[in-house]
Protein backbone atom coordinates (compact mmCIF):
# COMPACT_ATOMS: atom_id res chain seq x y z
CA UNK A 1 0.00 0.00 0.00
CA UNK A 2 1.34 3.70 -1.03
CA UNK A 3 1.93 6.24 0.88
CA UNK A 4 2.55 9.97 1.20
CA UNK A 5 3.90 11.27 4.00
CA UNK A 6 4.07 15.02 4.59
CA UNK A 7 6.07 17.18 6.85
CA UNK A 8 7.62 20.79 7.51
CA UNK A 9 4.61 22.67 8.06
CA UNK A 10 3.90 24.81 10.89
CA UNK A 11 3.76 28.78 11.57
CA UNK A 12 5.88 31.74 9.85
CA UNK A 13 6.23 35.12 9.47
CA UNK A 14 4.55 37.25 6.53
CA UNK A 15 8.05 37.68 4.49
CA UNK A 16 9.76 33.96 5.78
CA UNK A 17 9.97 30.84 4.51
CA UNK A 18 8.91 26.84 4.77
CA UNK A 19 9.92 23.67 3.19
CA UNK A 20 7.73 21.04 2.60
CA UNK A 21 8.75 17.31 2.28
CA UNK A 22 6.93 14.61 0.70
CA UNK A 23 7.69 10.97 0.68
CA UNK A 24 6.00 7.76 -1.07
CA UNK A 25 6.11 4.74 0.82
CA UNK A 26 5.51 1.38 0.29
CA UNK A 27 5.86 -0.95 -2.88
CA UNK A 28 5.54 1.07 -6.14
CA UNK A 29 7.18 0.37 -9.67
CA UNK A 30 7.54 4.53 -10.67
CA UNK A 31 6.19 7.88 -9.80
CA UNK A 32 4.95 9.69 -12.44
CA UNK A 33 3.81 13.36 -11.89
CA UNK A 34 3.64 14.35 -7.82
CA UNK A 35 2.76 17.94 -7.43
CA UNK A 36 1.08 20.08 -4.06
CA UNK A 37 -2.07 21.75 -3.77
CA UNK A 38 -3.62 23.85 -0.96
CA UNK A 39 -7.36 24.23 0.65
CA UNK A 40 -7.38 27.48 2.65
CA UNK A 41 -10.69 27.60 4.86
CA UNK A 42 -13.66 28.09 2.35
CA UNK A 43 -12.86 27.81 -0.59
CA UNK A 44 -11.60 25.22 -2.63
CA UNK A 45 -8.23 22.96 -2.96
CA UNK A 46 -6.25 24.32 -5.76
CA UNK A 47 -2.81 23.37 -7.50
CA UNK A 48 -0.17 25.15 -6.48
CA UNK A 49 2.60 23.51 -8.37
CA UNK A 50 3.07 20.39 -10.30
CA UNK A 51 7.08 18.38 -11.89
CA UNK A 52 6.90 15.99 -14.17
CA UNK A 53 9.31 12.70 -13.82
CA UNK A 54 11.22 14.24 -16.35
CA UNK A 55 11.47 17.68 -14.03
CA UNK A 56 9.12 20.01 -16.17
CA UNK A 57 7.77 22.52 -13.47
CA UNK A 58 4.26 24.32 -13.42
CA UNK A 59 3.40 26.40 -10.92
CA UNK A 60 -0.02 28.73 -10.05
CA UNK A 61 0.08 32.28 -10.85
CA UNK A 62 0.06 33.26 -7.46
CA UNK A 63 3.49 31.39 -6.36
CA UNK A 64 5.17 32.36 -9.35
CA UNK A 65 8.89 33.24 -7.96
CA UNK A 66 7.95 32.50 -4.51
CA UNK A 67 7.55 29.18 -4.23
CA UNK A 68 10.19 26.33 -5.62
CA UNK A 69 9.49 22.36 -6.51
CA UNK A 70 11.68 19.96 -6.63
CA UNK A 71 11.96 16.16 -6.39
CA UNK A 72 14.43 13.70 -5.12
CA UNK A 73 13.83 10.09 -7.41
CA UNK A 74 15.85 8.15 -5.20
CA UNK A 75 14.41 9.04 -2.18
CA UNK A 76 10.85 9.29 -3.95
CA UNK A 77 10.23 12.62 -2.27
CA UNK A 78 9.09 15.43 -3.70
CA UNK A 79 9.24 19.12 -1.80
CA UNK A 80 8.01 22.88 -1.38
CA UNK A 81 10.56 25.74 -0.99
CA UNK A 82 8.39 28.57 -0.40
CA UNK A 83 9.59 31.87 0.10
CA UNK A 84 8.37 35.77 0.87
CA UNK A 85 5.06 33.75 2.24
CA UNK A 86 2.15 36.04 2.63
CA UNK A 87 -1.09 35.78 4.89
CA UNK A 88 -2.56 34.44 1.94
CA UNK A 89 -0.60 31.49 1.54
CA UNK A 90 -2.33 30.12 4.46
CA UNK A 91 -3.56 26.98 4.31
CA UNK A 92 -3.19 23.40 4.67
CA UNK A 93 -1.32 21.68 1.70
CA UNK A 94 -1.33 18.25 0.23
CA UNK A 95 1.31 15.94 -1.58
CA UNK A 96 0.04 14.23 -4.71
CA UNK A 97 1.47 11.44 -6.94
CA UNK A 98 0.76 9.49 -9.98
CA UNK A 99 1.58 6.22 -9.80
CA UNK A 100 1.45 3.63 -12.36
CA UNK A 101 0.19 0.25 -11.07
CA UNK A 102 -0.24 -2.86 -12.91
CA UNK A 103 -3.95 -4.35 -11.94
CA UNK A 104 -6.12 -7.26 -13.73
CA UNK A 105 -3.18 -6.99 -16.03
CA UNK A 106 -3.09 -3.40 -17.18
CA UNK A 107 -1.60 -0.93 -16.55
CA UNK A 108 -3.36 2.04 -14.76
CA UNK A 109 -2.95 5.50 -13.07
CA UNK A 110 -4.05 5.85 -9.59
CA UNK A 111 -3.55 9.00 -7.71
CA UNK A 112 -2.58 9.30 -3.95
CA UNK A 113 -2.84 12.02 -1.44
CA UNK A 114 -1.31 12.68 1.97
CA UNK A 115 -2.82 13.54 4.81
CA UNK A 116 -1.99 17.18 4.72
CA UNK A 117 0.34 19.97 6.90
CA UNK A 118 -0.80 22.96 8.18
CA UNK A 119 1.10 26.14 7.20
CA UNK A 120 -0.32 29.44 8.78
CA UNK A 121 1.41 32.96 8.27
CA UNK A 122 0.95 34.91 10.70
CA UNK A 123 2.51 38.08 12.57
Amino acid sequence: QVQLVESGGGLVQPGGSLRLSCAATGSMFSIDDMGWYRQAPGKERELVALISTGGSTNYADSVKGRFTISRDKARNTVYLQMSSLKPEDTAVYYCNADIPELRGGRWLRAEYWGQGTQVTVSS
